[in-house]
């Protein structure tokens, strides 16, 4: 019987420091980045040595799958398809807009250190691609699918994150300000 207890609490206390390093790790990125984030300074933010953060993360891709994982349990992209339902154009855009930014000021500053990197970064490009890839190819699919060619650009303009943080967060429009805008200005670059 002892023995079970000791390792179900050995199996706990493994388990609370993995989770302290992997929030370590969320906190750097959204701060400094992912690029510039060190194993060093990973260790210190969460009170463990540098041997214990590649006891629990063998490699620096194992860490972001992990450290992107958290982040989007804690601000799930929004789901595109309820918005296939929606059979006006200009609403259907901009509840999707609406929402999109909703998830942008969810993590703004994480999701603007991550896009940031992923210029030049390439694991971080990777994760990007991997977490954000799939929800926002699907927001074209879905808000795009009515739209003619210059639409669509000005859509993929407005789906952008740095679009969100300078309506939003330079120009102080509201979330929903901003997505207003941007539908409008959408449908106003149909072809005459």
């Amino acid at each position: 019987m002892t023995r079970s207890y000791t390792l179900g609490r050995r199996a706990e206390q493994q388990a609370d420091t993995r989770q302290r390093i992997v929030e370590a790790a969320l906190a750097l990125h959204g701060e400094i980045g992912p690029a510039a984030a060190t194993i060093s300074m990973l260790a210190e933010r969460a009170g463990v040595q540098r041997h214990t953060v590649y006891a629990h993360f063998p490699d620096e891709r194992s860490l972001f799958l992990a450290c992107s994982g958290l982040a989007l349990e804690r601000n799930p992209p929004p789901d595109a398809t309820p918005w296939r339902g929606i059979s006006d154009c200009v609403i259907r855009v901009r509840t999707g807009l609406c929402a999109v930014y909703a998830w942008y000021a969810g993590a703004a500053d994480l999701t603007g250190c991550v896009l940031r990197d992923a210029e030049s970064h390439p694991l971080t490009r990777e994760m990007a691609e991997l977490r954000f890839g799939p929800s926002i190819a699907s927001y074209h699919e879905v808000l795009g699918e009515t739209l003619d060619a210059r639409q669509r650009a000005m859509l993929h303009l407005a789906l952008g994150f740095p679009t969100w943080r300078a309506l939003v967060r330079e120009s102080a429009l509201t979330d929903a300000e901003a997505a207003e805008s941007m539908a409008q200005a959408i449908m106003v670059s149909a072809r005459q």
